[in-house]
């Protein structure tokens, strides 16, 4: 955050230096790079109140509005110009867009915010509020079928995937995984209260799959 608006940030963490990517009169969230481009999308909420998916530059911050007709609040990429997004509305709905023809498809919806693609598959996994616990679902951008993985934790919302399709959620100070392959349940990995840290909420694996991004409660 920087004059009182938010604008997006690039960390190196090798050298602990930052650079700021965006300087726009809105405020952006929820940066994702677009594949292995050069290129990131962010959402993007104005003074004037409209909110909107953009593309920007990593060099000039230039950006693209790519989504015209949803006020989209998250977003996952799933091909070169697709995505799966949570659209804003009553309900909030899953959607997938394809950027290059216009055409969005309703998917589900009473939806969480966390949007990720499955590896190696046309697979996409979010969270189902339509019950009580919350659950895990899987939906294929094809046939449309949907299933669920498993049950969220009580209260937590947000999930990541490993490179080899293993969900870690966090509660409290707790890391939590799930391998559809292996397990039934959750299973705890990690305490961060030795670290001082609680509240744990959103979560990015690396590209590599060797480090984790996570947000915690001050």
């Amino acid at each position: 955050t920087r004059n009182q608006q938010t604008d997006i940030v690039s960390y190196n963490i090798r050298t602990k230096k930052k650079k700021w990517l965006t300087n726009t009169e809105g405020g952006e969230y929820s940066p994702l790079q677009i594949r292995s481009s050069n290129t990131f999308s962010a959402i993007r909420l104005d003074p004037d109140g409209y909110q909107r998916l953009y593309s920007y530059s990593m060099y000039s911050g230039k950006s693209t509005e790519l989504v015209k007709d949803l006020k989209i609040g998250y977003h996952g990429w799933v091909g070169r110009e697709e995505l799966v997004s949570f659209v804003l509305g009553e309900p909030f709905t899953l959607q997938h867009s394809n950027i290059k023809t216009g055409v969005n498809t309703i998917l589900d919806d009473t939806i969480g915010r966390t949007i990720l693609k499955l590896p190696k598959s046309n697979q996409v996994a979010y969270i189902s509020k339509k019950q009580t616990p919350w659950t895990v679902n899987t939906v294929d951008l094809e046939s449309g079928e949907i299933e669920t993985m498993i049950h969220t934790l009580d209260g937590s919302e947000d999930f990541t995937l490993t490179n080899s399709g293993i969900l870690i959620m966090g509660k409290g100070s707790n890391l939590y995984n799930f391998d559809p392959n292996q397990n039934k349940n959750w299973v705890q990995i990690a305490d961060l209260s030795r670290y001082g840290l609680t509240g744990v909420t959103r979560m990015a694996v690396s590209p590599k799959g060797d480090r984790i991004a996570i947000v915690v409660e001050e």
